[in-house]
């Protein structure tokens, strides 16, 4: 099977997140698309995320009736921060029947030289990129680095965050059960 690995924090998951996903799998004739939580990105500051069990919570609830989707949380009991390679790796060794591709925006590609053994990645794996802005021509020259089109509707979750902590409405964000969850959590602090 040809899996598509989206990689991300998912603070929280939101609608942009699954349009791209649908679209990439498409497109790119993927089999399935895992959301692949990742519990600390080593890029990232810690602070402001949700506790990882419940991040997977709004992941699975996100996409629930979409037998495309699935959520995996194989980087919750690897080291910390958790890095590209050493997931791909555990996921050839645990899933040697599936060929994966990494989903990936350019705005993310044009930092994956930070990335652990980036070299590795793209001589070992597809990238599959959605244009967020312009691509650096650069990127032209690896023979596994395939841009798509797809739709982008910016939505951050940095802004959704913020609205929430404002006591605002995040509909039509994220979905329907993502939200329910969220304003539930943030009424009981």
């Amino acid at each position: 099977m040809k899996i598509g690995l989206y990689f991300g924090s998912f603070n929280p998951i939101h609608t942009g997140h699954l349009i791209v996903a649908q679209q990439l799998l498409l497109q790119a004739n993927l089999d399935k698309v895992w959301f692949v939580l990742s519990p600390q990105n080593p890029l990232k500051k810690k602070q402001h995320l949700l506790a990882e069990d419940k991040r997977l919570l709004l992941l699975k609830n996100a996409i629930i009736g979409n037998d495309d989707f699935e959520v995996s949380d194989i980087e919750f009991n690897m080291p910390k921060p958790s890095y590209t390679i050493d997931t791909l790796n555990k996921l050839v060794r645990e899933f040697p029947e599936h060929t994966f591709s990494i989903l990936l925006g350019s705005d993310n590609l044009e930092k994956f030289v930070l990335w652990k053994n980036y070299e590795e990645i793209l001589q070992n794996f597809k990238i599959v990129v959605y244009a967020r802005g312009i691509i650096d021509e650069k990127w032209e020259q690896y023979r596994n680095v395939v841009l798509y089109e797809v739709p982008y509707i910016h939505i951050s979750a940095t802004y959704i965050r913020h609205l929430v902590k404002e006591k605002k409405r995040i509909r039509y964000l994220v979905p329907a059960q993502v939200e329910e969850d969220i304003m539930k959590w943030y009424s009981e602090e």
